[in-house]
């Protein structure tokens, strides 16, 4: 009997035979209690009894898939004779349950980094119906482009697996919708929310914002020479930047902000002197403070430019000659001879 069959329902059963007659033939039926059925006997004008069963209460294969009775006939005699027959009824299925998932929202946390074909998560889901109208298949249920680009699922299985790459930084949550279906066409859903965790996989970027390549040696300690920007697009203490400077130089390293170290400045920290060193070369060094750690390098040269500083210096304090009293006109009598230590025009010398 399908379980769909509306209480009401009849179903004759065959008639028990009794070869007596009068009293002695068949009298009454009854039928073992049961809570679906009951049974009627109707009665033909030929005095013959038909038995039928009757459905009393809807049928739910899933709560129960068979019954078990005994119909008895009994005759009128003194003693009273029966007969017994062993009734089964088998409850066929019908689709009336839709897919179950095991939860309404399943959530996962994954590496950015992971191979692309693992597994992330795996959805399950049941069906209270039997053969097809139990069997549940697994789909994505209108989910982006963006989503289908580095998932799938089994249809079978339930297994949602990554098949593009992971990119923290591009994306870190995920949200969307899984269906299951059985064979009958009833289906029911379940979030899936996957979160992308960051993995040490970005070196810090360094970028010069702006840079004096020159800067005059009369220059006062800090003054700023350069503003640089350091970059780094992991989070956590993975993004997390620390710098210094390699190689002899006349700068430090100051945080614009007073707290980070994502803008700092190169300050003049100590008096220039051009004549001493006219020019510096350095590497600035971001390091982040992943395990291990990342690190980026720009090389920084800084031309020290002249400042009219330093006076004209005489070979001699005093110089000294001797010359005849008839030499003629215009003769050399000496030559003195002044050195200045700064460049360019400051460095150039005329005697009067």
């Amino acid at each position: 009997i399908g379980e769909l069959i509306l209480p009401g329902a009849r179903f004759p059963l065959q008639m028990a035979q009794d070869p007596d007659v009068g009293s002695n033939s068949l009298l009454s039926y009854q039928l073992t209690e049961n809570p679906s059925f009951k049974l009627e006997v109707k009665e033909s004008q030929d005095g013959s009894r038909q038995p039928e069963l009757v459905l009393e209460a809807a049928l739910d294969r899933e709560k129960q898939s068979s019954f078990q009775m005994v119909l008895t006939a009994m005759d009128g005699g003194s003693p009273a004779r029966s007969g017994t027959v062993q009734i089964r009824i088998n409850v066929t299925d019908a689709n009336d349950n839709a897919p179950v998932f095991s939860k309404s929202t399943y959530e996962a946390r994954v590496r950015e980094n992971v191979p692309t074909g693992s597994l992330v998560l795996q959805v399950r889901a049941t069906d209270a119906d039997a053969g097809s109208n139990g069997r549940v298949s697994y789909s994505f249920s209108n989910v982006p482009d963006a989503v289908l680009a580095v998932f799938s699922i089994d249809g079978d299985r339930g297994d949602i697996r990554n098949v593009g790459i992971l990119d923290f930084e591009l994306r870190n949550k995920y949200t969307f919708a899984v269906e299951a279906t059985d064979g009958g066409g009833l289906n029911g859903h379940c979030k899936v929310y996957i979160e992308i965790t960051d993995e040490n996989d970005n070196a810090p970027e360094i970028t010069t914002l702006s840079v004096s390549s020159s800067v005059p040696e009369d220059a006062p300690p800090g003054t700023v020479v350069a503003l640089i920007k350091v970059r780094d697009r992991d989070s956590g203490e993975n993004g997390k930047v620390w710098c210094e400077l390699e190689g002899e130089s006349p700068l430090s390293i100051v945080a614009s902000s007073g707290s980070s170290y994502k803008v700092p400045e190169l300050v003049l920290e100590e008096a220039l002197d051009r004549e001493k060193q006219s020019s510096f070369q350095m590497v600035l060094t971001a390091m982040d403070g992943g395990s291990p750690a990342r690190s980026g390098t720009v090389q920084i040269r800084i031309n020290v430019t002249d400042a009219n500083d330093n006076a004209p210096v005489f070979s001699k304090s005093t110089y000294e000659a001797r010359v005849r009293e008839n030499v003629p006109t215009g003769s050399l009598v000496l030559q003195v001879r002044a050195t200045d230590a700064d460049a360019g025009s400051n460095g150039r010398i005329s005697y009067s």
